[in-house]
């Protein structure tokens, strides 16, 4: 005699080996079932019993397919969201260095992971304009600063004296 637990939770039985094999057929129980033998101490699944070993060797169960909306459920990535204020920050702002370094830093970090995962994470679009915005960024502080350096005359000696 056995007992089991159906998918809904409920314990069955006692029944019978024949009436197992019974709904084993009808596919109402399957190797995953859990089930406890009279006398037994413990419960176990119904593959692992050998009394129904054969019953249970056809093909193995299926599984569901994810859920369109399983895959979205890992977010968006947080080093795409932070490359692009850092980014956006340097650019806006002109504030530079640290951001635009920062920027280009956390959304390559970004790019590699989302590219690198099964489940992808959103946020690609996010990485790639915190890139494109670091990059500019970093550009116009050089420009700026290869300016600086052309505008600055040659003749001009600096003297700090003492005081």
């Amino acid at each position: 005699m056995y007992k089991i637990i159906g998918n809904d939770g409920q314990t069955y039985g006692p029944v019978g080996a024949e009436k197992i094999r019974e709904w084993i057929a009808q596919g109402r129980v399957d190797a995953r079932t859990a089930v406890v033998a009279e006398g037994a101490a413990e419960w176990t699944f119904l593959g692992l019993l050998p009394e129904f070993s054969s019953e249970l060797a056809g093909a193995p169960p299926v599984i569901a397919p994810l859920k369109a909306n399983a895959v979205s459920a890992n977010g968006t990535n947080g080093f795409a969201t932070a490359g692009f204020i850092c980014g956006l920050i340097s650019l806006t702002c002109c504030c530079g260095c640290p951001f635009n370094i920062l920027g280009l830093i956390f959304s390559i970090v970004a790019l590699v992971q989302i590219n690198g995962q099964v489940h992808k994470q959103s946020g690609w679009g996010l990485a790639l304009a915190g890139l494109i915005c670091s990059v500019v960024s970093l550009l116009v502080s050089f420009g700026l600063a290869l300016f600086q350096l052309a505008m600055t005359p040659a003749n001009v000696h600096w003297h700090f004296d003492a005081i």
